[in-house]
């Protein structure tokens, strides 16, 4: 067979939203639907099963102040996994965490290289830092060195006029997209404000992050053209405290960041009413602890979007999105096992009764 030991699966298996099976293999680290002959020593793992949960927007390897030594995102990606989170888009870090790779016990990351913002334009030690005349060149390095996703700071607070404000002009925007593409390579953007994403969206972005701007009129553009949104609803929770941070010397910026907090859950209502896709992404990293896409589900549904769509956007149609399987016959066994159905109940997300990755039982 292999080194690696022979699971039973059994209970239900949630292969789709819909589609439920009693029980899976795991041979040689892939999944089957067939039984083995000759197994020899099989362990059996009972309960409902789903693939391994996707968190489409964190950063291993960053912390407040910028990169982390490899000891602490280690220790990001094993919360990670003991959240569930074994498939992970990174959206953006300074660290080299290509020996994550070479891990089987660690989540899978796709990467989007290193954040691109304006100079003095972002957080500091996160990013790199250029004019406009530069981003065609960076988008091309960035999109060589992710994983087929290059990160764009759309929008930051412009101290000139004390709010919020796009980083880039139109021009720029389109030349970079268009260089990304022309390299086989997705974009996404930081947006928190309105103002930034008629240009980012007509210039062909793939997703944008967080998307707390979307207003009634944009929400139509970003259905036609098929951009997703990544909301971050833990991250937006942090506004009011963000804001109360700023009130003295922004007081523009401030009254801004608590309009986009409270409006946040219609927002990302009315994006998913009018068919925009929506994944989940916590924005782990940075300010935030890793191992919150339970929360993070939980947000969703607050917003009022249906717990099984919120469900498939952190499992079946997040990783089709991402382009990695699920439950299919033959793919890597990424998978978790919860006490009940978490179809009816997305709080069970919290607490995984076993994570098998790679195909093996980790936890």
């Amino acid at each position: 067979m292999s080194d690696h030991p022979v699971l039973h699966v059994k209970g239900r298996v949630l292969a789709g939203p819909d589609d439920v099976r009693d029980e899976l293999w795991v041979v040689g680290g892939r999944i089957t639907y067939d039984r083995p002959a000759g197994a020899g020593d099989v362990r059996a793992v009972q309960g409902w099963a789903l693939p391994g949960l996707v968190d489409a927007h964190c950063h291993v390897g960053l912390g407040a102040e910028g990169p982390v030594d490899a000891d602490t995102a280690e220790k990001q990606a094993l919360t990670d996994r003991e959240a569930g989170a074994l498939l992970l888009r990174d959206a953006g870090s300074p660290s080299d965490t290509r020996w994550v790779d070479d891990r089987a016990d660690l989540p899978k990351i796709i990467r989007a290289g290193r954040h691109i913002a304006r100079t003095r334009r972002y957080i500091r030690g996160y990013a790199h830092e250029i004019e406009p005349a530069d981003l065609v060149a960076h988008v091309g390095r960035e999109a060589r060195r992710g994983d087929g996703w290059v990160k764009l700071v759309g929008d930051w607070i412009d101290r000139g006029v004390g709010d919020l404000a796009p980083c880039w002009p139109r021009e720029a925007v389109e030349a970079g997209i268009a260089e990304a593409h022309r390299l086989g390579a997705r974009v996404t953007a930081h947006c928190f404000a309105e103002s930034s994403l008629r240009d980012l969206v007509e210039s062909g972005i793939d997703c944008v992050e967080h998307a707390t701007g979307l207003t009634p009129e944009l929400i139509p553009l970003f259905a036609e053209r098929g951009v997703a949104i990544v909301p971050t609803l833990v991250n937006i929770a942090t506004f009011p405290d963000l804001a109360a941070g700023g009130d003295e010397k922004y007081p523009r910026w401030a009254a801004h960041m608590r309009r986009l907090h409270e409006r946040r859950y219609d927002t990302v209502r009315d994006a998913y009413d009018a068919g925009i896709a929506v994944y989940v992404g916590t924005d782990a990293g940075g300010s935030l602890p890793h191992g919150l896409v339970a929360a993070e589900v939980a947000e969703l549904v607050t917003a009022g979007i249906p717990p099984v769509q919120a469900l498939a956007a952190t499992s079946w149609a997040a990783r089709a999105w991402l382009g990695r399987p699920g439950l299919e016959e033959g793919a890597p066994a990424d998978l978790v096992v919860y006490e009940s159905d978490p179809r009816a109940d997305v709080r069970v997300l919290a607490a995984p009764r076993r994570v098998v990755l790679n195909g093996r039982v980790v936890q």
